[in-house]
């Protein structure tokens, strides 16, 4: 079958479902659905779409492994909607959305909501991660919004993946000082929860971002007041701008996993991490969460939790230093066990695995400073002490110190 008879054969069977649906939405009540036909935009964005979209997929395609969080650590539009959180997660709950932010590629880097809401979304693959550019996702208003660089909306039926006929969509289109579209800001419910209201909040919120992109340039993402500076080797300090960033120690542990995997963690599992079998409720946790949150002036996302803020933590370079074969600097970065005082059984997990990885690579390695250093730091490591007579020359006078920690930690 030739392109133009499978346009027209698609385009047949869409219009022949919007035309069955019209009469059911009138009845319902969605007078902001528009007219009895398909607009002009949208069978044109069909046209171009069917070249490289199936109408019959189930979800958007992922992007960057549906890893997201340095994309939005960098993004120019993270600090604004960081300031307006509260209030876009306000409106999507009572309105019963789900709020996402994308960049100017189409992918969704914020999504914000309730729980049914968003569990619907990511069915989806309405979420971080997913690409809703034209060319991945069909017609769609994140797509047409940042195609025509204008507010758009999509009603059921006139959006080309069959997948997305149970939604509505309002969507537009954050303009940097510079004009240059950034990303969009859409938000989107069932078709039968279609307000009138919807798009004009939305224009509302773009604005609100856009002023405060004008008001402030962007930071960097990196050596610029706001990172954070996390040392957990030995000890249990958080600097934030060079002074003590405010948290408990339950935050401090949260803050110290999420640095360690920054890929995130699914809620359940970052609850486990914390508590492992104790009876905490989900309320207690999840203001753990929202304190660290504020603390961090936003910096975690939401469906997953992973860092969005840039975070600089001793233990997570004692990991790398190992991982390029540096055994130098991982001992002068590893200065103790992981928050010592800490009895959350993930942060025994990844205390465990540093320790045993910092002890290994000094076995390993064939220069005598590295098993003397450590051995001052481990006296009744036998093996270590071992391993230093050796690697030593045999008329090295540091011997007789390794001589005694052996016989020391042989005799207890």
């Amino acid at each position: 079958m030739s392109q133009r008879s499978d346009l027209r054969q698609r385009r047949a069977t869409l219009e022949s479902e919007w035309s069955r649906l019209v009469p059911r939405l009138k009845t319902a009540g969605p007078a902001s659905s528009g007219a009895d036909a398909l607009r002009h935009e949208v069978t044109e964005s069909w046209a171009r779409s069917l070249s490289s979209v199936d109408p019959g997929r189930d979800s958007a395609p992922v992007t960057d492994g549906g890893t997201v969080g340095h994309r939005w650590a960098n993004s120019p539009l993270r600090e604004p909607v960081d300031d307006l959180a509260d209030e876009l997660r306000g409106v999507a709950d009572d309105a019963g959305f789900v709020t996402a932010v994308t960049d100017e590629s189409g992918t969704i880097l914020w999504t914000c909501g309730g729980r049914t809401m968003r569990r619907r979304a990511e069915r989806v693959n309405f979420a971080p991660g997913g690409w809703w550019h034209e060319q991945a996702m069909g017609t769609n208003a994140l797509s047409l919004a940042l195609r025509t660089g204008r507010p758009n909306s999509v009603f059921s039926a006139e959006h080309l993946v069959t997948a997305l006929h149970g939604w509505v969509c309002y969507c537009a289109p954050v303009h940097g000082p510079d004009g240059r579209v950034l990303g969009v800001l859409d938000m989107s419910t069932t078709w039968d929860r279609s307000n009138p209201l919807a798009m004009s909040t939305v224009r509302s919120l773009v604005s609100a971002i856009e002023a405060r992109l004008r008001a402030e340039p962007p930071r960097q993402a990196h050596g610029t007041p706001g990172q954070v500076h996390l040392t957990c080797l030995g000890t249990d300090k958080a600097l934030c701008e060079g002074r003590p960033l405010r948290v408990r120690p339950r935050q401090l542990e949260i803050l110290t996993l999420l640095a360690l995997e920054p890929d995130g963690f699914p809620s359940g599992r970052l609850r486990e991490a914390l508590y492992g079998d104790r009876p905490v409720s989900a309320s207690t946790f999840k203001a753990e969460i929202s304190h660290l949150r504020r603390a961090l002036g936003g910096g975690i996302t939401t469906r997953r939790y992973a860092l969005t803020t840039p975070v600089s933590c001793d233990a997570v370079d004692v990991l790398r230093a190992l991982e390029n074969g540096d055994v130098e600097t991982a001992l002068r970065l590893y200065r103790g066990p992981l928050l010592p005082r800490s009895a959350a059984p993930g942060i025994e997990e990844w205390r465990t695995h540093l320790e045993v990885a910092v002890r290994e690579a000094v076995l390993a390695s064939a220069h005598p400073e590295h098993a003397l250093r450590y051995g001052e730091r481990a006296p009744y490591d036998a093996e270590v002490h071992e391993h230093a007579l050796r690697v030593l020359g045999r008329g090295d006078p540091r011997r007789a110190i390794v001589a005694g920690r052996l016989s020391t930690a042989l005799r207890d």
